[in-house]
């Protein structure tokens, strides 16, 4: 029964949230949901990034998320040697409450990193990003009380409830935009910063055909990495976002160690934690080889619900390919 209480609050609660975006734990490994800007830029020719996350599996997938992208550099002889056009295509899919409610939407984004400087290791990009989204509300999964009967609750019975809801399936059209900068001093170190900006249109959506929109997230996100050792690199990041009255805030790190030599193909293990401050600690294990970065976290609740949760948040997994060139850029890109 406590579990039951749990899941229904937590439900209600992202309803009241005015459509809050879902989010990732491993922000840093879903590039094109965290800053448009970001769209080519990495050392490689085509990138390919899966995320999933699983929020409170221990209660029958209350949320679950998962995105695909894809993305590319395009003009390549065309362009500045140490310029970047990239294109990308972003698909997510996102379940709440085991399915009563869905959110799916497919994108395409793109951007341009411009050089700085004669060897690139000081860029700025600007990227931008188109949506067509749906969010559908399954009516055969909602019970309501004036279904509950003395033999307990008919769902052939009409609910007023269901009456007051006009169009349980909404499609939109969205706009997001983004900026970063990137510098290196070696080509063994990078750092940058950014921002964006998410649903700059402020979709409508209302299940009942009221004026409600999908608020704007406004995101900042930092990070870097760099050499401790000949065979260590600490990898930091950090995000802040705001989106109508809910704010996230996670920073953290993890070292990196290298299990070759190789510069073209590395062999990495890393181990690292994020924190999300007054929510959840969130420990970090990753493998990178043959151009593959396989990522799992689970995040452990320290906030108000973990009495609820038993401190169980969400298990997450993510997978970045980037295929290489024999003869890149060469210009150091952010990692984490």
């Amino acid at each position: 029964m406590r579990k039951f209480f749990f899941v229904l609050t937590a439900f209600f609660i992202s309803l009241s949230l005015t459509a809050q975006d879902p989010h990732f734990s491993q922000f840093f490994a879903s590039p094109l949901t965290l800053n448009p800007a970001l769209t080519g830029k990495f050392d490689g020719t085509l990138r390919a990034a899966g995320n999933y996350r699983n929020q409170w599996p221990a209660f029958n997938n209350v949320y679950t998320t998962s995105t695909l992208s894809v993305d590319f550099s395009i003009l390549n002889r065309v362009l500045p040697e140490i310029d970047t056009w990239g294109v990308g295509i972003i698909a997510l899919t996102d379940k709440a409450a085991g399915g009563v409610l869905m959110n799916n939407y497919v994108g395409i984004s793109t951007s341009y990193h411009k050089a700085l400087n004669e060897d690139g290791y000081s860029q700025i990009g600007i990227g931008f990003q188109g949506i067509y989204g749906q969010k559908r509300l399954d009516l055969s999964k909602l019970i309501f009380e004036d279904q509950l009967t003395p033999f307990g609750f008919d769902l052939s019975v009409p609910s007023s409830d269901i009456s007051t809801i006009n169009n349980p399936n909404i499609t939109y059209l969205d706009v997001n935009a983004g900026i970063i900068y990137t510098v290196s001093t070696t080509d063994r170190n990078n750092f940058y910063i950014g921002a964006s900006m998410y649903h700059i249109n402020r979709p409508k959506e209302s299940f009942k055909g009221g004026n409600w929109n999908i608020n704007a997230r406004t995101t900042i996100s930092a990070g870097g990495y760099f050499p401790v050792s000949d065979n260590l690199t600490l990898h930091t990041s950090g995000i802040y976002q705001t989106q109508g009255k809910a704010t996230e805030t996670t920073f953290g790190g993890a070292i990196a160690a290298a299990l070759n030599n190789d510069e073209y193909k590395p062999t990495n293990v890393y181990a690292g934690v994020w924190m999300r401050v007054k929510d959840a600690l969130i420990p970090y294990l990753g493998l990178e080889f043959n151009s593959m970065r396989i990522g799992a976290s689970y995040d452990v609740n320290i906030s108000t619900l973990k009495s609820g949760s038993q401190s169980r948040g969400g298990m997450e997994l993510s997978l970045i390919y980037i295929k290489k060139p024999v003869e890149g850029k060469n210009i150091p890109c952010p990692k984490f």
